[in-house]
């Protein structure tokens, strides 16, 4: 799998022994929104420190780029927690700015 073109507002999430990008493209932020609620009210939450676990593991399920059909949602939501939420912050900011600023 190719690296996260910072660039482009791309991530990258480690999920058992794979590295997925994550790429906040329209139609990957069309599919959060649709579950999530608005963007905008989703970046307020995460700068008020009130976005929860689930949403955080949602946006970043739709942001995986060219997943794998063995790849699960559940499989990315256990990374998270994995990970911490120290670790996975950054990954959150690059998206969530991608979100705000476009490219």
């Amino acid at each position: 799998m190719s690296a996260a073109n910072a660039l482009r507002g791309e991530a990258e999430l480690r999920v058992g022994g794979a590295v997925f990008v994550l790429r906040p493209s329209f139609a990957a932020l069309v599919a959060a929104e649709a579950e999530l609620g608005p963007l905008f009210a989703l970046v307020e939450r995460a700068a008020d420190g009130r976005l929860g676990l689930d949403e955080l593991a949602s946006l970043f399920w739709h942001c995986v780029k060219e997943r794998p059909a063995a790849l699960t949602r559940e499989a990315v939501g256990d990374a998270v927690v994995e990970q911490g939420l120290a670790a996975v912050t950054p990954m959150l900011r690059v998206l969530l700015g991608q979100i705000l600023q476009g490219r």
